[in-house]
C-alpha cells in the first residue's frame, strides 16, 4: 500500500480526533491540512508514517497540536455559538488530560500508543486520564435528548447519561418523534443515530434543533467515515458503532466543555 493510500485510510478518524480535541469542524480540519503539510514538507516524518501508520499520523499532529493554537479564520458557513464558544475557550486552556482521553477511548489508543503519541510516559498518560474522569464526574448537569430508533441502544445510552448525573429530557426514533420533543423542552445535548426508525434521517432532525438554537450533538454511527469528508459543514463529535461506554462518555465531557461558557473548576 502506498503511503498516500496508508494515510488516506487514516485520514477521517484523524479528522474525528481533531474535531473533538477542539471542538470545531473548522480549526480541527485546519489542524489536520497542516499536519499533512508538514508530512509532504519533511522526509523523516514521512518515512516514519510510511513504516508505521497510524501512530505516527497522530504524533505528527499532536506536535503541531502542542507547538501553537492555530488562528483559524472559519467559514461562516461552518460558524455558529459552539463553533464560536471552541474557538475562545481553546485560545485560553489546551487540555492535555482531554487529549489523553480521547485517544484512549474515542481513539482506542492503548496506553503505550498514547505516551508515544503524546511524547510522554505511560504513567503520565495514566494520571492524564485519570485527571479527565474525574473532571467529568464534576460537570453541570444538562438535559439530553436521545435520537435512536434501536431500543436497546437507546435505553444503554439513557443508564449511561443518567449515571453521569445528567436527565433525559426525551428519547425519539424518528425525526418527527424528536421534533414533538424540542417543542416541549429544548435539549442542553442531543445523542442523534443517522439512519432511523422510518427512514428519516438523524442529520435532519439535528438540523430542526439548530435551526432554533446552538446546542452541542454527538452522532452515533455505524460509519463515521461517511461524514468525514472535510467537503461541507460535517458533525464535531462522531462516535462510532458498536461504541464503548467509556467512549461516549468522553464525548459527551468533550461536548459539554466546549458548550459551557466559563472554565471548569
Amino acid at each position: 500500500m502506498s503511503l498516500g493510500a496508508k494515510v488516506a485510510a487514516n485520514l477521517p478518524y484523524l479528522r474525528r480526533y481533531a474535531r473533538a480535541l477542539s471542538g470545531s469542524q473548522s480549526t480541527g480540519d485546519a489542524f489536520v491540512r497542516a499536519t499533512l503539510e508538514a508530512v509532504l514538507a519533511d522526509p523523516e516524518l514521512k518515512e516514519s508514517l510510511a513504516e508505521g501508520g497510524r501512530v505516527p499520523l497522530y504524533r505528527a499532529f499532536n506536535k503541531l497540536w502542542a507547538s501553537a493554537y492555530l488562528q483559524v479564520a472559519a467559514d461562516e458557513d461552518f460558524v455558529g455559538d459552539h463553533e464560536t464558544a471552541a474557538q475562545e475557550r481553546l485560545a485560553v486552556i489546551t487540555p492535555l488530560n482531554r487529549q489523553a482521553l480521547l485517544l484512549t477511548t474515542l481513539e482506542d489508543f492503548s496506553i503505550q500508543q498514547a505516551a508515544e503519541i503524546m511524547d510522554l510516559t505511560e504513567n503520565e498518560v495514566e494520571g492524564l486520564v485519570q485527571e479527565a474522569v474525574s473532571e467529568i464526574d464534576r460537570e453541570s448537569a444538562t438535559n439530553v435528548l436521545i435520537i435512536e430508533d434501536e431500543p436497546l441502544i437507546s435505553m444503554q445510552l439513557e443508564d449511561l447519561v443518567r449515571s453521569l448525573g445528567h436527565d433525559i429530557c426525551g428519547t425519539a426514533a424518528t425525526r418527527t418523534q424528536a421534533q414533538d420533543v424540542i417543542a416541549d423542552q429544548m435539549p442542553g445535548l442531543v445523542l442523534a443515530d443517522i439512519q432511523l426508525a422510518d427512514g428519516s434521517s438523524g442529520l435532519d432532525a439535528v438540523d430542526d434543533i439548530l435551526a432554533l438554537d446552538s446546542v452541542p450533538v454527538i452522532f452515533i454511527t455505524a460509519y463515521p467515515e461517511r461524514l468525514l469528508t472535510g467537503d461541507r459543514p460535517e458533525p464535531t463529535y462522531l462516535v462510532t458503532k458498536p461504541f464503548q461506554e467509556s467512549t461516549v462518555r468522553a464525548a459527551i465531557s468533550q461536548a459539554l466543555f466546549f458548550g459551557s461558557s466559563s472554565p471548569l473548576p
